[in-house]
């Protein structure tokens, strides 16, 4: 079932909807890790492409160099002595002339390096003009802005003795304006209280916007952290299944385990019909039909269900029920206390757990040759029995702490997995 979810990069909202947070977190990290393998991959080998195409390149570059030598009417290679063909020039001749042009070229090249040199030198000796020409025109300026400022002075001192006389007018006219804008300014100050309060009603909203705000962030922080947990357990539980050497050996599967007369004789009588040989498992269960069948076919030939080496169904397996009515069985239970019932949306089932606030449902995987939870336990049991045991003494998840303590047994008589061994 996870090969598939990662084949495909999709997972069924039903199906999303049974796993708890943890195995959300586990899921999703080994999605991200496929979606990197998978860039890392095409890279690769868009880089091998490229390197081929480049390596094929060169190679057709380097075919289509090649020399054919002219050849005479004799069938030999035509060979031509310069100065002795008919209609050549002297050798002597013909070298005097290559003399002299390379004698007029390198004239020619001398002539353009003493243009440069003369084109630099009248260059500067304008740009040095200019800039004698530009510093004149400013010393004469400087000195016509001086006399400027001296007229500014004078104007300045004026202008001074007019404005005390207008001061103290102003200081008169100001006493009597003073008493006309208190009242004015006792309304301006009654506008500006309003708006205070306004201002503060308007902190108010602001305040409780940041509130929300520092929230989102504190559940970012909290799915971040949830990120790194998930992926810290997957790696812990994969070093842990190495350690204690549970894994299974699918090679030897069945051996040590032996039925009863009756199921041996269900399951010859079921070997012997033709529907085992032309039955095909959908991709999901779609009915309880098909689930029955799946289980009887697939299930009860490798002991799921069963207690380890006997043939006694084990306490706390339960057939085809609902989440509620697992909850409802755990509902009085003590903390540790759970329950395996056949899953209506995997192939496969899911481990109810009762914990001190509530209750935590996993997936159990069985698709294939194993046993493993869905997004969780990197562990492949070879029975259903051998995961169950082994939780007893290891946790399933770091953060939750949870080890299978009791098992929850049945409360109706006939019992609720009678219809899978009839």
């Amino acid at each position: 079932m996870l090969q598939q979810i990662l084949r495909d990069m999709y997972i069924d909202p039903e199906l999303l909807a049974e796993l708890n947070e943890e195995q959300k977190q586990i899921l999703f990290y080994k999605m991200r890790e496929e979606q990197l393998r998978r860039w890392k991959e095409r890279e690769e080998k868009a880089r091998m492409e490229e390197a081929m195409l480049r390596k094929t390149a060169r190679r057709k570059q380097s075919n289509g160099k090649h020399v054919q030598w002219l050849r005479g009417k004799d069938g030999e290679v035509w060979v031509w002595v310069m100065g002795e063909a008919p209609g050549d020039k002297p050798y002597e001749q013909i070298s005097e002339e290559l003399i002299a042009e390379r004698a007029r070229q390198q004239a020619q090249k001398e002539a353009e390096e003493l243009w440069r040199q003369k084109e630099a030198e009248i260059t500067k000796k304008f740009r040095d003009a200019m800039a004698q020409e530009k510093a004149r025109i400013v010393a004469e300026k400087w000195k016509i802005e001086i006399e400027d400022r001296r007229a500014a002075k004078l104007e300045e001192e004026k202008i001074q003795e007019e404005l005390k006389k207008r001061e103290e007018e102003e200081r008169q006219k100001g006493e009597e304006q003073i008493r006309q804008q208190e009242e004015i300014r006792a309304k301006e100050l009654y506008l500006s209280l309003k708006q205070a309060q306004q201002h503060n009603q308007q902190n108010d909203d602001d305040q409780e916007w940041e509130e929300q705000l520092r929230r989102s962030k504190a559940a970012d922080e909290e799915r971040s952290h949830k990120a790194r947990r998930a992926r810290d357990e997957y790696r812990r539980q994969s070093l842990r299944a190495i350690q204690k050497g549970r894994v299974a050996d699918l090679s030897n599967l069945f051996q040590g385990t032996s039925l009863n007369n009756d199921q041996e004789l269900k399951l010859n009588n079921n070997s012997a019909s033709p529907l085992p040989n032309i039955w095909e498992r959908p991709s999901r269960p779609f009915s309880r039909d098909v689930i029955i069948r799946w289980f009887k076919e697939e299930q009860i030939p490798r002991r799921a269900g069963f207690e380890r080496n006997t043939n006694r169904i084990a306490q706390w397996f339960h057939g085809i029920i609902s989440r509620q009515e697992a909850e409802e069985l755990l509902m009085n239970k003590s903390e540790g206390t759970f329950l395996v019932r056949v899953s209506e949306k995997i192939w496969g089932y899911a481990l109810s757990y009762r914990q001190q606030s509530g209750f935590k449902h996993f997936l159990v995987d069985a698709s294939g040759d194993f046993y493993s939870f869905l997004g969780v336990d990197p562990n492949r049991h070879a029975t259903l029995t051998d995961l169950i045991d082994f939780h007893k003494e290891e946790i399933i998840t770091t953060s939750g702490g949870e080890l299978l303590l009791e098992p929850c047994g049945q409360q109706k008589n006939p019992p609720d997995y009678s219809p899978l061994f009839e």
